[in-house]
């Protein structure tokens, strides 16, 4: 049986399995291999969306902080309203839907 090699592969033997070897060992071995490094980039965009919707919610608390320490009477109607909060000797009725869930006035 004839072996079949190009001068390039005979000359070039020692380099090119040295290469192989290496690629092998940063695609899988290595401590920040490409594999770690695909996931923690699945991380990252992962934390960074969640990074916006919280920003988003901590300006919308920031803007109801705002409206509601405003004056004592929106104290009062948002500690009423959310926290479902009575004055001595009141009764409040609370009206739900088909969920149990207390029905809220949306301004």
């Amino acid at each position: 049986m004839k072996k079949i090699s190009s001068p390039f592969i005979v000359k070039y033997r020692f380099y090119i399995i040295s290469s192989v070897i290496m690629l092998i060992w940063l695609i899988f071995f290595d401590r920040s291999n490409l594999i770690k490094q695909f996931d923690m980039a699945m991380e990252l965009r992962q934390l960074e969306t969640q990074k916006v919707f919280f920003e988003k919610q901590l300006e919308d608390i920031k803007k109801e902080e705002k409206e509601v320490l405003g004056t004592y009477s929106s104290l009062e109607k948002y500690a009423r309203e959310k926290y479902l909060m009575k004055k001595d000797g009141e009764t409040v009725f609370v009206l739900v839907d088909e969920d149990d869930k207390p029905i809220v006035e949306e301004d």
